[in-house]
């Protein structure tokens, strides 16, 4: 069964891959380190941390703190849901 944040995460893949931007999904639960954002890509040469939410749901304190990290280092972050799809496609 798929969840609302799972269909967020495959439009957001479904971007990437149209664009041809290497992307992977972190492993989390013990094998990973936590708070590191859903999907990780790449854009010419640029790093990317996405976090993908459903409806309201915001990132945790863990969640923002890695997202400062990744900014912090060059990096961009952005949180994407149902409603920022569009905005997200024109960012890349």
């Amino acid at each position: 069964m798929s969840t609302p944040e799972s269909k967020v995460k495959e439009k957001v893949k479904k971007i990437l891959k149209a664009k041809g931007i290497y992307f992977f999904m972190p492993a989390t639960g013990g094998y990973g380190k936590s708070g590191v954002p859903d999907i990780i890509a790449c854009n010419e040469g640029h790093f990317i941390g996405i976090e993908c939410k459903a409806g309201n749901n915001k990132p945790t304190a863990l969640q923002l703190r890695e997202m400062k990290l990744i900014q912090e280092s060059g990096g961009s972050t952005m949180v994407v849901n149902e409603d920022n799809l569009e905005e997200f496609e024109q960012w890349l």
